[in-house]
């Protein structure tokens, strides 16, 4: 919602964001001068009360905050008010309220449906989750305008809902900052993340590293010199660089440096960790195989590397799946493999995913309608992606061409394995990545000779930034709608 925000305003529209606190925004919306309005949330002695005790308590808190903020802290009635589904209860009918008495038109940002998420705790045929899906389909049905995050979940709402309104298909795509990262940035983040990253088991496992000078990925080095004399000399006198005039030394990465895979994940049942998990054990026993054999039996390109797995988010499940990942570090011995939790600022997320070789998504989908936005992110940030198989996947990641698909944990650690076989130089790899490239550039090349809105985004795969595609897809309805309402007022 926050790149909406930041849309409507470069729009020229004057913009709210109602939400609750504990995530910076995006800097830009200071700067184009988007108004935050918080939500209050439930009391924390509350929330360790049962699940049919908490969900109707919440449900009271959320309608109080909610028809506070856009009743009396907004003080003009707003053109649109978009919401993003889901959550869809009690959201979606205090938003319908709220249009109705102020005269607004309502905008919902379908990302998934709210029941389905609901039926993964509940079942399908609990009946709590029968009232919640008829609720998100009475309540959702007549929105002014229906974004799409998928053309499947396009049809299947307008087919099953009967949607009114304008409907349109609005895939997600990163913002354009975010790229690949450069060395120096690169550099620059792990000696911030160098506390985060410097637990005993972490220092045996990384190359030697001296902040500020060398990383577990890089180290400066001088022009002209072999990326090996310079590691020994900088481990050999902390004196050589601090000498050294900043204009003499330059970050490069490390050819020692473990493989980079990230993973980024809300910690919740439809994102399955402990697939991760066994495929991460599976690369560990497989990297012993390759590795610990005599110097005379071992093949040039048939080693594998260390893996670092830096897995980003938060969510009810985090503590229990880390505490899972330092018991197998621990019993089974792992020397070739270590996973770690992060939360990044906003700002170095995108230098993390740049920074990467590797990205993986275990996105699953409850509706089986809607794509995972950190796939969206990782391709911004030019990086390939093996993610697990589900309905809607082949609108985002095409197998072999800018990533790979995977059914089990066996393929995974087997796709793990051949990908970084003979890291840094590995072959499977760099063909993945040029292939990434090329389908970037030939859908880039197709989004640039379409001309005007399109709900379906055309059956050919496109790639674009998110300003770019909100300004063809939401912005002539947005700008249209309020042009005839001007000229309604003036007649």
């Amino acid at each position: 919602m926050m790149y909406h925000a930041e849309s409507f305003a470069n729009a020229h529209f004057r913009t709210y964001l109602v939400g609750y606190a504990g995530s910076t925004p995006i800097p830009s919306l200071e700067r184009l001068n988007v108004q935050l309005v918080h939500l209050s949330e439930m009391p924390t002695t509350f929330k360790s009360l049962p699940f049919l005790l908490l969900a109707p308590l919440k449900i009271a808190v959320q309608v109080t905050t909610i028809l506070y903020a856009f009743l009396v802290s907004i003080p003009h009635p707003p053109e649109y008010i978009m919401v993003q589904n889901p959550p869809s209860i009690p959201t979606l009918a205090l938003v319908s309220l709220v249009c109705r008495l102020r005269g607004s038109k309502l905008i919902i940002d379908w990302h998934n449906l709210g029941y389905s998420i609901l039926a993964l705790r509940l079942g399908n045929k609990h009946l709590l989750v029968r009232i919640a899906k008829t609720f998100e389909e009475y309540f959702g049905r007549s929105a002014d305008i229906h974004l799409f995050v998928t053309e499947a979940m396009r049809k299947h709402l307008v087919k099953e809902w009967d949607l009114q309104g304008v409907k349109a298909v609005l895939h997600d795509r990163p913002p354009s900052y975010f790229r690949r990262a450069e060395v120096f940035e690169t550099h620059d983040l792990f000696n911030k993340l160098g506390p985060s990253l410097s637990s005993g088991s972490l220092a045996a496992f990384f190359p030697l590293c001296l902040p500020p000078h060398s990383t577990p990925l890089t180290h400066l080095a001088l022009p002209g010199a072999s990326p090996g004399s310079i590691a020994l000399d900088i481990e050999a006198a902390d004196s050589f660089v601090s000498v050294s005039s900043p204009a003499s030394t330059f970050p490069a990465l490390r050819t020692e440096r473990p493989a980079l895979l990230v993973s980024s994940t809300s910690w919740t049942p439809d994102e399955d960790f402990a697939l991760l998990l066994s495929a991460l054990g599976q690369y560990e026993r497989r990297a012993r195989a390759a590795n610990e054999v005599s110097a005379g039996e071992a093949q040039v390109g048939e080693t594998l590397p260390k893996l670092l797995a830096l897995v980003t988010g938060k969510g009810p499940l985090k503590a229990q799946y880390m505490a899972e990942v330092a018991r197998l570090e621990r019993d089974e011995g792992w020397r070739w493999v270590r996973c770690r939790s992060l939360w990044l600022a906003a700002e170095d997320y995108p230098i993390l995913l740049g920074s990467a070789d590797l990205g993986v998504c275990l996105h699953s989908s409850s509706s089986a309608l809607d794509l995972p936005m950190k796939v969206v992110d990782m391709f911004g940030c030019g990086l390939p992606v093996c993610a697990l198989d589900f309905k809607c996947l082949p609108e985002l990641v095409k197998d072999g061409q800018n990533g790979l698909v995977f059914h089990s944990t066996d393929e995974l650690a087997e796709q793990l394995a051949r990908l970084l076989r003979g890291f840094p130089h590995a072959p499977a790899l760099d063909a993945l990545r040029k292939s990434f490239a090329r389908s970037m550039a030939r859908s880039a090349e197709h989004h640039h000779h379409l001309h005007g809105p399109s709900g379906a985004e055309g059956a050919r795969w496109q790639w674009c930034s998110w300003a770019e595609n909100w300004d063809r897809v939401l912005k002539p309805l947005v700008l249209t709608d309020v042009d005839r309402d001007q000229a309604a007022l003036v007649h």
